[in-house]
């Protein structure tokens, strides 16, 4: 007669699940990479950008970004002609875990080849919209849209579920880290300052737009992930908090249902219950730790 798993067995298995799904198969090899020190990385330690970026809500704020980026008819074009998230939703956050922990974590060395395949893969991503505009990866007004998107999603979901919350000045300071980045990829005057985010995400509204590609885009994501069933559990725990944290108008934009009792009461504290279940499961929080 079989025993039952232990704790640990349950732990080490989730552990293995969503490094495997979200820091991808080779989980250990690009450790082993990031905990290489025999050159600095772009930050110190004690940065704020590496206190964000090691947190577990960062697999809710990086389905946030995805969401809120498709709002852009152009950038969302990219996505569509260029991306094969029908076919891997897990891909794009696996992709942005890779980029963040290796330019927040990651040598000088390792970071710099992280943008550059960054830089290399814009340089094949470009086409007309479906309106007939001509877009480009690698259009700093674009990059500019994708960048804000991102940062805002971070902080604003680590500032909700996070385990350590930064205060404004920390806050502030992590946005001014995260240009550091943003320059290297081409964009010319990032926000240094969580009020230049906010007002820079602000300068974007008009362009925004509710389109087929847009909303098509959410449903299946949200709703429609071709994905086992042990995979869509925790996708889906993700998702719905990622859509809890969204700002109203992006949710009647991607025509997803605004329930306040909802909200309150069940979407808002689904969020802290998967953020620690994830955090528990890894170990330390960090998106590429192993457990102990």
């Amino acid at each position: 007669m079989s025993s039952l798993p232990s704790r640990d067995d349950i732990r080490l298995a989730l552990a293995d699940a969503l490094r495997n799904r979200v820091v991808g198969p080779d989980a250990d090899t690009k450790l082993a990479m990031l905990n290489d020190t025999s050159e600095p990385g772009w930050f110190a330690e004690d940065r704020p950008i590496r206190r964000v970026h090691a947190d577990a809500s960062m697999f809710i704020g990086g389905m946030r970004a995805i969401l809120l980026q498709s709002l852009h008819p152009l950038a969302m074009a990219g996505v569509a002609q260029h991306s094969d998230y029908r076919n891997d939703p897990w891909g794009r956050l696996q992709r942005t875990a890779d980029f963040l922990a290796a330019t927040s974590f990651g040598s000088d060395r390792v970071a710099q080849q992280a943008v550059d395949r960054v830089l290399s893969v814009h340089t094949r991503v470009h086409g007309t919209a479906a309106d007939g505009r001509a877009y480009s990866a690698q259009d700093p007004h674009l990059l500019l849209w994708v960048h804000v998107v991102e940062i805002d999603s971070f902080l604003h979901v680590h500032q909700l579920f996070g385990e350590s919350p930064l205060n404004q000045d920390g806050r502030d300071a992590y946005v001014e880290d995260t240009a550091v980045i943003a320059r290297k990829l081409g964009i010319p005057s990032p926000p240094t300052s969580e009020k230049e985010l906010q007002d820079q995400l602000r300068s974007f509204r008009p362009e925004l737009a509710s389109t087929r590609n847009s909303r098509d885009a959410a449903k299946y994501l949200l709703l429609q992930p071709p994905l086992s069933l042990p995979e869509r559990v925790p996708y889906s725990l993700i998702a719905t908090a990622a859509i809890a944290t969204l700002p109203r108008w992006a949710r009647a934009d991607l025509r997803l249902l605004w329930l306040p009792l909802t909200e309150r009461f069940a979407l808002r504290p689904m969020g802290a219950v998967i953020t620690r279940t994830i955090r528990w499961a890894i170990g330390d929080g960090k998106l590429d730790a192993t457990a102990d």
